[in-house]
């Protein structure tokens, strides 16, 4: 299991609670790490910089003691000023994982290896893993078909074969992973660790909306569209929602260019999810949920596959 000593205490699942836009905030994250997930947030959840300093005292003080590592995902785009001030203040708290987002900046991996962190980089493509390895990111974060967010479009079974080619750190798979059976799945499959977001959104933890939590348990992946006319990075959303804020899905007004600004009001009321939704059925605890994900998880690996061992049949 290629996962970096720093993040493997506490930790009870080789999984990841995504960095989520307006949904993931102290509080689910630090469920997360005290139930041995790895809980994540994006630092432009917080409305400025000194709050996003708030929230790291937070988390911090809430899981001395013993919890699994927490991280923070930094959006390094043109259109984020804040970028070199929160970078400044999750080194200086020494976060332990960043994920870095929509561009990669050898100077921001520098710093996070200079207070002592690792950096994983979420792609799309072999081209991006290939400038993300260049780089010298920690992981590699395979965003695959299906994911929530701002999604890719390659199969898993081709993007994890394609990144394993060029990289040779952590490997975590996103799309459409929403049990611990998929967590296994994705282990299976040559991945090191997994990337669960929408089903997060559906924990009483999550700051969105609760309309947001209660559409994800009525849909299923039919009600997915996958689209670039929100923010100007394609993305997956639910098709509902569009349609209540008075839009069509079948004819978006186009976005040339993402701007990290009008996203996150875009995304207050036009809400995002992945294809994973038709396995949720349920708004629990995120504790619980981490919990069940485990149990889920253990059974599936545990599983006897009739199939192992058996050997070719006799020629005569």
């Amino acid at each position: 299991m290629t996962i970096p000593a720093l993040l493997q205490s506490n930790l009870r699942l080789p999984a990841i609670v995504a960095p989520m836009l307006l949904a993931s905030g102290p509080e689910l994250v630090i469920a997360c790490c005290r139930a041995g997930l790895i809980g994540t947030f994006p630092a432009l959840n917080p409305r400025s910089t000194e709050t996003l300093r708030d929230w790291l005292r937070q988390i911090e003080g809430a899981l001395e003691g013993g919890a699994a590592p927490y991280g923070v995902n930094l959006i390094v785009h043109k259109s984020n000023a804040r970028l070199a001030a929160d970078l400044k203040v999750v080194s200086e708290h020494r976060v332990p994982l960043v994920i870095t987002s929509l561009g990669v900046q050898k100077d921001v991996i520098d710093a996070v290896h200079a207070h002592g962190g690792v950096v994983f980089h979420d792609v799309i493509s072999r081209r991006h893993a290939e400038k993300a390895a260049e780089a010298g990111v920690d992981g590699i974060i395979a965003v695959c078909a299906g994911a929530g967010g701002h999604g890719g479009t390659l199969n898993p079974f081709a993007l994890l074969s394609e990144i394993s080619s060029v990289f040779d750190g952590t490997i975590v798979l996103a799309g459409a992973i929403s049990t611990g059976a998929h967590i296994a799945a994705a282990r299976v499959m040559g991945a090191d660790m997994a990337y669960l977001g929408t089903r997060f959104i559906a924990t009483q933890e999550a700051m969105v909306d609760r309309g947001h939590k209660e559409m994800i348990l009525g849909a299923t992946s039919r009600d997915i569209i996958y689209t670039p006319n929100i923010s100007g990075v394609h993305g997956n959303f639910l098709r509902l929602s569009l349609e209540k804020a008075g839009l069509d899905p079948d004819n978006l007004p186009m976005v040339r260019e993402l701007d990290m600004g009008s996203e996150a009001k875009a995304w207050k009321t036009l809400w995002s999810a992945g294809q994973g939704i038709g396995a949720i059925a349920d708004i629990p605890a995120a504790g619980e949920l981490c919990d069940r994900l485990v149990a889920e998880y253990q059974r599936a690996m545990a599983t006897k596959d009739p199939f192992a061992g058996k050997r070719a049949p006799a020629h005569v």
